[in-house]
């Protein structure tokens, strides 16, 4: 039988291709799903033979602690949610649709917040608005004589804050694309008609962008609900529960771990984003009725605010200074100076470079810059040619299978980083592979948490491919992998680097993950910053965040730099 098949898949490369990457996807996909809710269901531990129970749900369900995270979680999310798409909206607009001074600045600058890892920008906002030791609420205490620190980020209001202010930049994306998209007729037909520009705003530009607006909302409120990012650094020590923090006590803080009931709420988890992610897929479905290009070269209309303008600039700057500026200056200050302080006249006699030193000096710190690199180079290579080969086979095949494939693609868009990883732990004490504890756990995490995101940038590259590239190919008789190879990737090498890059730098800054994952001499940068902040090393927390950040940003010109290559060559 094993015959008839590599004979049939010699015959029909394109078969052999289809099969390999269906099993692939399958397996990164089902695998972890099924083993955690397998680890729900078993009354032992880890690596422990057991039998099916309905223990752990009842002990969950039972408890009213439990409620109270779920609430905790749905305010949180929802929350940091609806203030993100409000600012970005915000931004988007005074940067991309008025003539204010400093806009292209203003976009420009609305993205820089991904290269930080996401874990130090809420570092940042408690080193600013700790009640005891924030800067800012030391300078508020001294300047008006306060007994008690007026602000206090190690709460609901603050996580919420702080979150909203990290998924910025996602929500911006998506409602300045849905603006640049736009058929300034449609504005200036109702300008003619005499409508001002507040009428134009409310009547036209806003129904018109609404379905970006709900789609940014629903996507960040996901990214929000399974982020462990802010609740590390903000709920644990507040002690305010939600979803992740809980799978992460139950996982990792207790003692012993209980693996069973960290399974048990990371399958609630996962029901909660796998809902929320087809309600954001049907939005972007049906947000195709509001389509407004028409094939037509044109820009955006640019409104004259008049003299409006320049406080619309400042509107805008004063977000750009709470998403970007604040958290930056700060990461700087910390790194350089010998202890925090509310910076004064003794601060140049405070100036080092002692926390830099000891990064250079510690081996953890090559250590996890070694681990980090390797899961970037070769986790972002390895999964864009999988997310090529199954953009390919989901756009352009005839295969019956590429409904089945795209379909199993919805389960790695959907799962929390957490409870990903309670299913990877599950499934690899049983399945006979030497990888629990290694290096390769992680990449394979990687690989399956962020493949939608390769496969995204690949499917929107190969779609403008025509189909009479192929086809002559095949006329002259060259089999799949050789036109794949020859002439396809050629043309998508813009979109496998873009994907390439921008997976890079998510993974030399993952956190949520890796935490559950790592073991010691396989611990990435993510885990390092943050058992540096435990420990209350602030300095050398900062100086690594600044070190990681510069290799990001070294990543994202190189990326420029290929674009514009890329389009001056005329490919």
């Amino acid at each position: 039988m094993m015959t008839r098949v590599f004979g049939a898949f010699k015959r029909d490369p394109l078969l052999a291709v289809v099969v390999v990457v269906g099993v692939i996807i399958a397996y990164l996909s089902l695998s972890p799903t099924l083993m955690l809710f397998y680890g729900s269901f078993r009354s032992k531990p880890l690596g422990v033979a057991g039998e099916f129970t309905l223990a752990h749900y009842i002990s969950a369900y039972t408890d009213p602690l439990t409620y109270r995270l779920l609430w905790n979680s749905f305010i949180f999310a929802a929350g940091s949610a609806l203030l993100a798409t409000a600012l970005a909206a915000t931004l988007a607009w005074i940067s991309i649709r008025t003539n204010a001074p400093f806009r292209k600045l203003f976009e420009l600058t609305a993205i820089v917040p991904n290269i930080f890892p996401p874990v130090m920008l809420a570092v940042s906002w408690t080193i600013l608005l700790s009640p005891r030791t924030g800067l800012i609420n030391r300078f508020l205490m001294e300047v008006f004589n306060l007994s008690a620190a007026p602000l206090d980020v190690y709460s609901m209001w603050g996580m919420i804050y702080v979150e909203a202010l990290i998924t910025t930049p996602l929500a911006f994306l998506m409602v300045s694309a849905s603006l640049y998209s736009m058929d300034p007729s449609l504005e200036e037909s109702a300008r003619t008609a005499g409508s001002s520009n507040f009428q134009v705003a409310w009547r036209i530009t806003l129904p018109i962008v609404r379905p970006a607006l709900l789609a940014s909302a629903t996507l960040n409120f996901v990214r929000a609900i399974e982020s462990f990012d802010t609740p590390a650094i903000i709920a644990l020590p507040a002690r305010i529960e939600v979803f992740t923090t809980k799978i992460y006590r139950e996982a990792v803080g207790a003692f012993p771990p209980n693996q069973n009931l960290a399974a048990t709420y990371g399958v609630s988890l996962l029901l909660i984003t796998m809902a929320f992610v087809f309600i954001y897929r049907q939005m972007t479905k049906r947000s195709e009725r509001y389509v407004t290009v028409t094939g037509r070269g044109y820009r955006p209309s640019i409104i004259d605010l008049g003299p409006w303008r320049y406080a619309a600039s400042a509107v805008a700057g004063i977000i750009l200074v709470l998403i970007v500026v604040l958290p930056f200056l700060v990461l700087i200050y910390a790194s350089f100076v010998s202890y925090l302080h509310v910076p004064g006249a003794k601060t140049l006699e405070l100036l080092t470079l002692d926390h830099y030193r000891a990064n250079l000096g510690d081996g953890r710190t090559y250590r996890a810059l070694q681990n980090s690199l390797f899961l970037a180079i070769v986790g972002a290579t390895l999964c864009m040619l999988l997310a090529s080969l199954t953009a390919w086979i989901t756009t352009k095949s005839r295969s019956a299978a590429r409904g089945l494939i795209e379909a199993l693609t919805f389960i790695p868009w959907a799962f929390p980083g957490t409870a990903l990883a309670i299913g990877l732990l599950w499934t690899y004490v049983y399945v006979p592979l030497p990888i629990y504890g290694t290096i390769w756990i992680l990449l394979i995490g990687y690989i399956t948490r962020f493949l939608p995101y390769g496969l995204r940038t690949m499917t929107s590259t190969t779609v403008q491919i025509h189909n009479d590239l192929q086809e002559a190919s095949n006329a002259c008789g060259a089999n799949f992998m050789t036109t794949f190879r020859r002439i396809l990737l050629p043309l998508l090498r813009p979109g496998f680097i873009a994907g390439w890059i921008l997976l890079a730098t998510i993974y030399l800054r993952e956190f949520s993950t890796s935490i559950f994952l790592y073991s010691p001499g396989a611990e990435p940068l993510g885990p390092l910053l943050y058992h540096f902040y435990v420990d209350g090393n602030l300095g050398p927390m900062c100086a690594l965040a600044l070190l990681v950040s510069l290799v990001c940003i070294a990543l994202i010109l190189a990326a420029r730099k290929i674009g514009k290559v890329d389009e001056f060559g005329g490919h």
